[in-house]
């Protein structure tokens, strides 16, 4: 069993930045980042391979957002710069212990956190 602990959200000005931080309580073979707007379905933002680094980052979100790792502290981290109103929405980590599959699919993550919500204003 892995706990994921998420912080960092908050309410930010559009073109503002926030870092969105992801605490696993054990050994996990990828983790990501999704969130899920009102009215929306929830969508896969950014992944990352605990042990190689490789990282993968949606087109939306290409070029603004940043998923990087400590596996000193266990932590993944994803940096939210030059944020827009639609990016307003529940934050989600996810983990996994095994491999394969799309890194976006919803249904590959065993472990999911709370949700941490961040709210970019106009």
């Amino acid at each position: 069993q892995v706990q994921l602990a998420e912080s960092g959200g908050g309410s930010v000005e559009a073109g503002g930045s926030r870092r969105l931080t992801c605490v696993a309580s054990g050994y996990t073979s990828s983790m990501a980042w999704f969130r899920q707007a009102p009215g929306k379905e929830r969508e896969g933002v950014a992944a990352i391979y605990t042990g190689s680094g490789r990282t993968y980052v949606s087109d939306s979100v290409k070029g603004r957002f940043t998923i990087s790792r400590d596996n000193a502290r266990s932590t993944v981290y994803l940096q939210l710069n030059s944020l827009k109103p639609e990016d307003t929405a529940m934050y989600y980590c996810a983990a996994r212990r095994d491999f394969g599959g799309n890194w976006y699919a919803n249904d590959l993550y065993k472990y999911w956190g709370q949700g941490t919500q961040v709210t970019v204003s106009s």
